[in-house]
């Protein structure tokens, strides 16, 4: 078995892309050393959840190398739930109170509103590149982990 084969690889996506193609397209050929972590948005808050899990399985699985997956795609999903949210009567008092709180006590959101979080970062370069620098200089990530940016265009499934 040679080192390529040894290597395991960590990707985190967005929820129901096609991580089939996305393997095919960066040469990983060996499924067992693939490990997938999903979720809804791109930018990884420095110690919440997917962080965690970014750590555990570095460490768990001796990830060597991590691909952050941002999607090139329309917000019409995001924007409809976000409609739906501010349009709905009875969450004004608690919007009114998680906007105090996204402003005021939660200093590793960038955002100042729950408008700006549940709408996510629109600028997906940028926010891949927020949540690449947040993976590599975080304390307890192993120096060694190599972190790469894949900005995927959605409508084609290919690499940008």
């Amino acid at each position: 078995m040679s080192k390529n084969e040894k290597k395991k690889v960590l990707f985190v996506s967005g929820m129901g892309h096609k991580k089939e193609e996305l393997i095919k397209q960066i040469g990983e050929q060996n499924n067992e050393n693939i490990i997938i972590i999903e979720s809804y948005g791109s930018v990884i808050a420095p110690f919440g959840e997917i962080m965690r899990n970014i750590i555990i399985a570095a460490y768990q699985e001796n990830v060597d190398e991590i691909f952050v997956a941002a999607i090139k795609s329309h917000q019409n999903d995001v924007d409809e739930t976000l409609k739906k949210v501010s349009e709905n009567k009875t969450l004004q008092d608690k919007i009114q109170t998680l906007d105090y709180l996204f402003k005021n006590c939660m200093p590793e959101f960038p955002e100042n509103n729950i408008k700006a979080w549940i709408g996510g970062v629109k600028d997906l370069s940028k926010g891949g590149q927020t949540s690449i620098d947040i993976i590599r200089n975080h304390p307890l990530m192993p120096s060694h982990v190599k972190v790469t940016e894949l900005l995927i265009n959605e409508e084609n499934n290919v690499l940008c």
